[in-house]
């Protein structure tokens, strides 16, 4: 007798519907799985015989086939295993009250007859709800991920004994659901703010504009200027994610298995903050089974580049198709894994090795040659990539013992919010959710220059020696200052304030 029951293969962040097919027939008891699985559905073999037997079944002494369909698409992790014991007990007659063709059996099997929780459940219930399945068997321990996925049945379980019951029809489960709104709602607010940081009023406008066209910076400064503590806030004044943002950015944590235990969704903008020794597979991704890197965990968020010019120049130059196009493919050999990898980059670095180039108050003790190297780190490609580079000057005693207070980030987010709803309301239908996103044909067309504004530009491209990719990203970022003065028209002085953005190219920097 043949059974088909239904579970979910990974790939990148997204599910694919597998049908276990379980084939019980005469013969010499064998136990064999086919379907290119790895050595974890290999091994399934022994959990699904143990579990069967001391959940008190019987186990089929006959020749059982299980097929992993489709064929040519690698299974990995131990995800089937509880559809492969259903598929089994199916086929064997144990489920007879009605079969399992509307579910989707995910869990892995502990040898007791227990379902353990296991990574990606979001990705494969929201595939469930693609392909209209409307039952989806779920650890009870991912029952939270799982249950934000509307539309679907989330029945929760605990043991192998409770699927087989619930075919039955001997002891139903109830459905479990989740709070939306609530989960919101109960966001811990963040333990730092801008009105913390004193002073500073270039680099906070700086990341001001950044935030409202979520475009790449590049902070410089001397030690000890606060280039780290305004990067860390810089998500403080990023607009709140909306719930098809946070279930896209909890898919990459649920695939990574970085979801804290028991949450449903990530409510709040990531900031990941990797030390400058990570290779190029950990920031970008990949690695044998290939895995979400540091800036797909940055999603929707920030990722923050700290001594930047320490960071490995293999791990770095990585970063240039992920920042150009807001996603990171890796093939291996016989895999190809796209992953989404829309985030703000922030990169903070000492203007020298010493660190005290650009400090009146203090002598550099760099020989020209030494900081010719150092600036040779900050490739051309990537600093083209980066929309605004920003000198960060050190505090003042004045600005430290200023009375009042500084503004906070919820002032600064409100003009965020006002600028980014411009925005979207310009390209609605376009898939664009920001002015850092344009495509060279939409720049032609949304960052019009008059004569005027165009000679300025045209000098200046001619001057400091820009590539055509820094003219666009000149252009994106005189648009978004455009935007929060209000202005439809890109004026004269919004171009001239991005072109003091280019701090690199005017030092004649050419890595």
């Amino acid at each position: 007798m043949v059974s088909k029951v239904k579970s979910c293969v990974l790939t990148g962040i997204d599910g694919c519907v597998v049908e276990v097919e379980a084939d019980i027939s005469n013969g010499i008891p064998a136990f064999d799985i086919v379907g290119l699985g790895d050595t974890a559905v290999r091994e399934s073999r022994e959990r699904v015989r143990a579990a069967i037997k001391n959940s008190g079944l019987e186990f089929p002494v006959r020749r059982i086939t299980i097929n992993l369909a489709p064929a040519n698409l690698r299974k990995v992790g131990s995800v089937y295993d509880a559809a492969i014991a259903v598929g089994i007990m199916a086929a064997a007659g144990a489920i007879t009250a009605s079969e399992p063709d509307n579910f989707m059996f995910l869990g892995e099997l502990s040898l007791d007859g227990g379902i353990k929780p296991v990574n990606g459940i979001l990705s494969m219930v929201c595939c469930a709800r693609n392909n209209r399945i409307k039952n989806v068997f779920v650890p009870a321990e991912n029952a939270n991920e799982a249950a934000v996925v509307k539309e679907i049945n989330v029945l929760p379980v605990r043991t192998l004994l409770e699927i087989i019951a619930h075919l039955n029809g001997q002891h139903l489960i109830t459905p479990h659901t989740v709070d939306i709104s609530d989960i919101f709602r109960q966001n811990t607010p963040s333990s730092v703010d801008f009105s913390d940081v004193r002073g500073q009023a270039h680099a906070k406008r700086a990341l001001e504009i950044a935030a409202c066209g979520a475009h790449n910076l590049l902070m410089v400064g001397t030690p000890g200027s606060g280039k780290t503590m305004l990067a860390k806030r810089l998500p403080t004044i990023l607009p709140q994610m909306t719930f098809e943002e946070a279930l896209e950015l909890t898919k990459i944590y649920s695939v990574s298995g970085l979801l804290p235990y028991k949450n449903s969704l990530i409510p709040s903008r990531p900031f990941r903050n990797p030390h400058h020794t990570i290779s190029d597979t950990s920031l970008v991704g990949g690695g044998r089974h290939i895995r979400p890197g540091e800036v797909s965990l940055a999603h929707y968020g920030v990722l923050f580049l700290d001594e930047f010019p320490e960071f490995g120049m293999e791990a770095v130059e990585a970063l240039r198709q992920p920042l150009e196009d807001g996603e990171i493919c890796i093939t291996k050999a016989n895999n190809s894994v796209t992953y989404p990898a829309r985030t703000t980059l922030i990169c903070a670095a000492n203007p020298c090795k010493c660190g005290y180039y650009l400090d009146s108050s203090q002598k550099c003790s760099c020989t020209p040659r030494v900081l010719k190297q150092y600036l040779g780190k900050f490739s051309r490609p990537i600093l083209d990539r980066i929309d605004i580079h920003a000198e960060v000057k050190p505090v003042r005693y004045q600005d430290i013992e200023k009375k009042g207070e500084e503004e906070t980030s919820g002032a600064i987010r409100e003009r965020v919010n006002r600028t980014r709803k411009i925005q979207l309301e310009r390209y609605v239908g376009m898939g664009i959710y920001s002015n850092a996103e344009l495509p060279p044909a939409l720049i032609r067309e949304y960052c019009r220059l008059d004569r005027t504004t165009a000679s300025l530009l045209r000098r200046a491209f001619e001057k400091l020696g820009l590539s055509a990719r820094a003219y666009d990203r000149i252009l994106k970022v005189a648009r978004t200052i455009a935007d929060m003065d209000g202005s439809d028209s890109i004026k004269s002085r919004h171009v001239a304030e991005a072109i003091q953005y280019r701090s690199f190219d005017r030092a004649g920097n050419r890595g």
